[in-house]
């Protein structure tokens, strides 16, 4: 599969180029930035091709994989999915419901596969806990807790715009939210609020009764950083287990994941419609902290 990477940044670095030039699927064609060098740089480091039109590189591959700010992200996977171009997405695929569901539509309409990397799910101890849990049933709530501190000294998503004014309910709430959402089933009710240092507590009411608990933030004094996240009910307490963090490797299961349904294989548990759905979450939960009120999905 021709891959196009839009996305010069830390995690297009970390996760996705790497990824991309290492799976034996893919023929990495080119990469897209808004800073022309930054492209130049990354796509000479793996023997691609740097292109200076989005339009252009979108033409010239199979799929495209995104590493950007998430409207801008949303524009260029609405462009590649009218294109009938596949679709590998980071988290959240767009800043509001509408622009999700938009990308749907479109790549619906143009028989565009869609793969949504958020990267836990991806790892595999992660993927067995989760349908261990969810074969055992019984869950009447989770309580995930993602408290990072990502604007200390050396940490390279420190200088991201988009994670300083969205802060941790957009940044790291995709990726608890993600994991509660297969076990616990889809969302009715969402209510939060935001305290200092961008602290950001959300309830979650699912269909089947079940309460989630999130605690949020990539501000957190260093000593209170974080990252747990159980299920408890009638067969006690289950804790998810904590993973080494490889997002190369991550990053390729998500390939083969979409490589899979383009090839018309099953559709990804954590494809577009999936990704759109935590979008719906979130923007909830904004639109909660923003009026005081408890907003129904």
């Amino acid at each position: 599969m021709k891959f196009g990477l839009f996305g010069t940044g830390p995690w297009a670095h970390l996760a996705h180029a790497p990824a991309l030039a290492a799976h034996k699927d893919v023929e990495f064609i080119g990469v897209w930035g808004r800073n022309p060098e930054k492209a130049t740089e990354l796509a000479e480091q793996h023997g691609a091709k740097a292109y200076a039109d989005i339009d252009a590189l979108i033409a010239g591959v199979d799929a495209v994989a995104v590493a950007l700010p998430p409207d801008v992200q949303a524009d260029i996977a609405l462009r590649a999915a009218r294109a009938g171009k596949h679709l590998l997405l980071d988290k959240p695929v767009a800043f509001t419901a509408e622009a999700a569901d938009e990308i749907v539509a479109a790549a619906k309409e143009n028989n565009a596969a869609g793969v949504v990397f958020f990267t836990r799910r991806f790892m595999p101890q992660i993927d067995d806990f989760l349908a261990g849990v969810t074969a055992t049933g019984g869950w009447l709530e989770a309580r995930v807790d993602h408290l990072g501190s990502i604007f200390n000294e050396g940490n390279p998503f420190g200088e991201s715009v988009w994670r300083k004014e969205s802060g941790g309910l957009w940044d790291v709430g995709p990726h608890a939210t993600a994991l509660v959402l297969p076990v616990l089933g889809p969302v009715e009710k969402v209510t939060a609020l935001r305290g200092t240092r961008d602290m950001t507590h959300v309830l979650l009411r699912h269909t089947g009764g079940a309460i989630t608990t999130l605690t949020l933030t990539v501000n957190a004094p260093a000593k209170l950083e974080r990252e747990d996240a159980a299920f408890f009910g009638e067969s006690g307490v289950a804790g998810v287990p904590a993973v080494d963090w490889q997002p190369v490797q991550a990053f390729g299961r998500a390939v083969d994941a979409l490589i899979s349904a383009a090839g018309g294989g099953p559709a990804s548990p954590l494809d577009l419609e999936f990704g759109a759905q935590v979008v719906k979450i979130l923007a909830a939960a904004a639109e909660s902290i923003a009026t005081g009120r408890t907003v129904d999905l």
